[in-house]
């Protein structure tokens, strides 16, 4: 069986633009196996940091999401749909009165680069 826990993920390139986000993950034999340098890669999302609780799954560089090269393909293992109302969260700051929590964007993201690229 596998392992369900609620993580912190930083998201952001910048320390000015970084926020941790709360997310769950769940997983058994999941992880990012990458045998190259980590500037080798694009990261879309890291755990808190490598070690176990914060890279609950000990992905490769305490990573949580990666992107390709050219940004179209992505690939995450927090739950991010399991964290789409406050509600869902274990902790959800109690001074926000949102109806979807930030992890909507992802989807709300997707779904405008899909219509701007249909025919």
């Amino acid at each position: 069986m596998g392992r369900r826990s609620y993580s912190r993920t930083p998201i952001g390139s910048t320390p000015s633009t970084r926020q941790r986000l709360g997310v769950w993950v769940a997983h058994g034999e999941g992880k990012f196996s990458l045998p190259q340098a980590e500037s080798d890669y694009n990261f879309a999302m890291k755990y808190s940091y490598e070690a176990y609780p914060g890279n609950p799954n000990g992905s490769d560089h305490a990573t949580a999401g990666i992107a390709s090269a050219d940004g179209r393909h992505l690939a995450i293992m927090p739950h991010i749909e399991r964290s789409l109302k406050p509600w869902n969260w274990a902790h959800y700051p109690a001074d926000r009165k949102d109806d979807f929590t930030p992890w909507m964007e992802a989807f709300v993201n997707a779904k405008n680069w899909v219509d701007s690229h249909s025919s």
